[in-house]
C-alpha cells in the first residue's frame, strides 16, 4: 500500500485533494496532516472521514521529531506539500508567522522525508516531494487594454486567447521570481528550499505555482465566500481601491485534478504552472458574483451592488495575475474543465446550501469543537 501524507489536508484546497485521492485510490493510504489553525476544518472531510483507506494526524509541519517519527510509523511514499499560512492582509500584519510555516515547515518537511527516505536500501526509488506554491512569487505584470478587446474577454477553458483581455505578458514557468509581500516572500523562499534540496540530494521534487483559487469549502476571509455570506447578510462589501486589480481564477476541484495529474505522471524536478485561463479584474468578477447572489436570494439582479464599499487599497498590491498553463496542457493533457460563470453558479449554490458550515465557521464553534477533540492526541 503508497502512504502518502497530504499536508494541510483539512484546509480549503487540501480537503479538495483528500477527498479526490482517497476516493480515487482505495489502495493507497492518505494520512491527513493538518495543525488545526483557523483555517482547518476537519468538517470540511465528513464525507470520507471513515473510509479505511484515510487517516487524520494533528501535527504542526514545523515539529521535525513529529514528521520524522510519521515518516517512519507509515513508511511514507510521497509527500503532497499544501500546508501555508496564505493570507497576505494576515502576512503584512505578521510576518513572522509566515515566515516560520511557510519556510521552516517546508524546511522541516523536506529534511524529514530525505533522512527516512536516505535510509531505505531503495532510497528515493518511487518517493516523490509535491510542493504546492503560488503564482504571487513571480511578482506582478503590466496591464494593457488590446485596441477593439473589451475585457473581461470570454473564451473557451482551453484557448489563449484570454492573454488579449488585460495584456500580453503573463507567467511562464521560467520568470524570475519577485516577490512583493511577506506571504509571496515566504513562499518563495520555500520554493528555492524544495529546488536545491533536488539539486544538493538529488531529492525526487516538483513545484506548482497556481493562480487564484475558487469554490467549496474555502475559508470566509476570501473575496468569493465573504462576498457571498455578506450579501446574505446585507454587510458592505469592501472593495480595495477601485477594483482594478486583475487575478486568474482556478475552480478547486479543477486544481485538485491538476495535482494528481502531476503528482503521478509529472517529470522529476520540473515546475509546473496552473492557471484557470480566466482572468477579471476584481470590481467585474464582484457584480458577476453580486448577480449571481441576488438571483438564488431571489432579489432584484444586481440589487446587492449598493452594498460595494471602496476601501483604503492594501499595501503592495499587485496589479495583475496571469498564468500560462500550456507547459501543463501539452505535456500532461490537462486543462481547466469550467468557465468561470458556471464555476461561480455551482460556488454560490453550494454556500447557500451550507449556511450551517458558514455559520460554524464565522462563528468559531468549529475550532473550539476540533481543538478540544484532539488536544491530547
Amino acid at each position: 500500500m503508497k502512504s502518502i501524507i497530504i499536508t494541510g489536508g483539512a484546509g480549503f484546497i487540501g480537503s479538495h485533494v483528500v477527498r479526490l485521492f482517497v476516493n480515487k485510490y482505495p489502495e493507497y493510504r492518505i494520512i491527513n496532516l493538518d495543525k488545526l489553525t483557523y483555517a482547518g476544518n476537519l468538517a470540511n472531510l465528513k464525507d470520507i472521514e471513515n473510509k479505511p483507506n484515510y487517516t487524520f494526524v494533528k501535527a504542526d509541519i514545523c515539529d521535525f521529531d513529529t514528521i520524522l517519527s510519521l515518516m517512519k510509523q507509515y513508511e511514507v511514499d510521497g509527500i503532497i506539500h499544501l500546508a501555508a499560512e496564505s493570507h497576505v492582509d494576515r502576512s503584512i500584519k505578521d510576518p513572522f508567522t509566515f515566515a516560520k510555516t511557510n519556510v521552516i515547515g517546508t524546511l522541516s518537511l523536506l529534511q524529514a522525508a530525505r533522512l527516512y527516505w536516505e535510509s531505505l536500501p531503495e532510497q528515493y526509488e518511487g518517493k516523490r516531494f509535491y510542493h504546492i506554491s503560488t503564482d504571487e512569487v513571480y511578482g506582478a505584470l503590466e496591464m494593457t487594454h488590446p485596441e477593439g478587446i473589451e475585457p473581461p474577454f470570454k473564451t473557451t477553458a482551453s484557448s489563449t486567447d484570454h492573454h488579449l483581455a488585460y495584456g500580453t505578458d503573463f507567467f511562464y514557468e521560467t520568470n524570475k521570481y519577485n516577490p512583493h509581500s511577506p506571504y509571496s516572500a515566504s513562499k518563495a523562499s520555500s520554493d528555492h528550499f524544495v529546488r536545491a534540496f533536488h539539486d544538493t540530494y538529488s531529492m525526487p521534487t516538483i513545484v506548482t505555482n497556481c493562480s487564484n483559487n475558487y469554490g467549496p469549502y474555502q475559508f470566509p476571509e476570501k473575496l468569493i465566500p465573504l462576498f457571498i455570506n455578506n450579501i446574505r447578510h446585507h454587510k458592505p462589501l469592501p472593495v480595495y481601491g477601485k477594483g482594478e486589480n486583475v487575478r486568474d481564477w482556478l475552480y478547486v476541484e479543477d486544481h485538485a485534478r491538476a495535482i494528481d495529474t502531476i503528482f503521478h505522471n509529472g517529470k522529476i524536478a520540473e515546475t509546473y504552472n496552473i492557471g484557470g485561463f480566466n482572468e477579471w479584474k476584481n470590481i467585474d468578477l464582484i457584480k458577476v458574483l453580486i448577480r449571481t447572489v441576488d438571483r438564488a436570494l431571489g432579489n432584484e439582479e444586481g440589487a446587492s451592488e449598493k452594498l460595494i464599499t471602496y476601501v483604503t487599497d492594501r499595501a503592495g498590491h499587485d496589479l495583475r495575475y496571469a498564468i500560462d498553463s500550456t507547459k501543463l496542457q501539452k505535456e500532461l493533457g490537462w486543462e481547466p474543465s469550467l468557465q468561470f460563470e458556471e464555476g461561480i453558479a455551482m460556488t454560490v449554490e453550494w454556500y447557500l446550501s451550507n449556511q450551517e458550515w458558514m455559520d460554524n465557521i464565522t462563528s468559531g464553534e468549529y475550532e473550539n469543537y476540533y481543538n478540544e477533540m484532539y488536544k491530547n492526541r
